[in-house]
């Protein structure tokens, strides 16, 4: 049996701008200069028929029409970000942005988790005490606690079923995380969906993603109803195979801080 690799991590926040602002920057810089060439273009005109006609201007009207060194820049600046222009966004980034929004889902999940474990840590307790309980006299003080804490030692199913959907929670945000972050690291695979998107004349800020587990791959849609997907099974051109054993991932847990650090492990330790 395979599952998805799950990924205890979390991604430094993307910063990134929008790629229509790249567009916006440009076409304003270069408007402003552009206006400026027009009002300049007036009063040069204005200059040769008022010179010849025997009239004058205010003094420093000129200065309207001049450009200065901000906009230059401003400009210069604006024509090297549209350089590196994408109209139709970037795959990679895509997916590393929707990764970490996994990665914040996954974590309010393990925050919910702990809170779980804690409100069913009494368990923990007798079952180290039931285990250790090993001649009559170890046993009758089980069964002593037990009596005397019985109502305070009883499972409410609430706290079960939030233990129960935070861990499914987990899974799921895990899985989606690990997916879209392995597929982003593959180059072939990017240019697969960046190629995508082009096909589908769309963008990627219009676009949405999925991890099918059934399936066993990454989807990309766009609102044009086009979509792309990359398996992650290894059986496709891209042989990108994310998937992890069963052993393998307890092997991880178990050597991860988080289990080290678990107030299940605590409470184990108590006894």
């Amino acid at each position: 049996m395979k599952i998805a690799l799950t990924l205890m991590m979390s991604l430094l926040a993307i910063n990134s701008v929008a790629q229509a602002n790249e567009l916006d920057d440009l076409a304003q810089t270069s408007a402003r200069i552009k206006d400026k060439v027009d009002l300049g273009t007036q009063l040069v005109g204005a200059g040769i028929t008022h010179s010849h006609m025997g009239y004058v201007s205010e003094e420093g009207i000129s200065q309207q029409a001049m450009i200065d060194a901000v906009e230059v820049t401003s400009y210069n600046q604006a024509l090297a970000g549209m350089a590196a222009f994408s109209p139709y966004g970037d795959a990679q980034t895509f997916l590393e942005e929707k990764a970490d929004q996994e990665l914040v889902l996954m974590n309010q999940a393990v925050d919910t988790f702990t809170e779980a474990v804690v409100a069913i840590s009494t368990v923990i307790e007798v079952a180290d005490m039931a285990e250790n309980a090993q001649t009559p006299n170890e046993q009758e003080n089980v069964q002593g606690y037990v009596e005397e804490n019985y109502e305070a030692l009883q499972l409410d199913q609430s706290d079960v079923d939030t233990y129960n959907q935070s861990l499914d929670s987990i899974e799921t945000h895990a899985n989606n995380a690990g997916a879209y972050i392995g597929v982003s690291q593959n180059k072939e695979a990017t240019q697969f969906l960046q190629d995508g998107a082009v096909s589908a004349n769309s963008t990627f800020f219009d676009a949405s993603v999925v991890y099918e587990s059934n399936q066993e791959w990454v989807k990309v849609s766009w609102m044009t109803g086009h979509a792309s997907a990359v398996f992650i099974n290894g059986l496709d051109a891209f042989n990108l195979d994310l998937y992890v054993s069963e052993e393998d991932v307890f092997f991880a847990g178990e050597n991860s801080e988080y289990y080290f650090s678990s107030p299940a492990n605590y409470y184990e330790g108590q006894q």
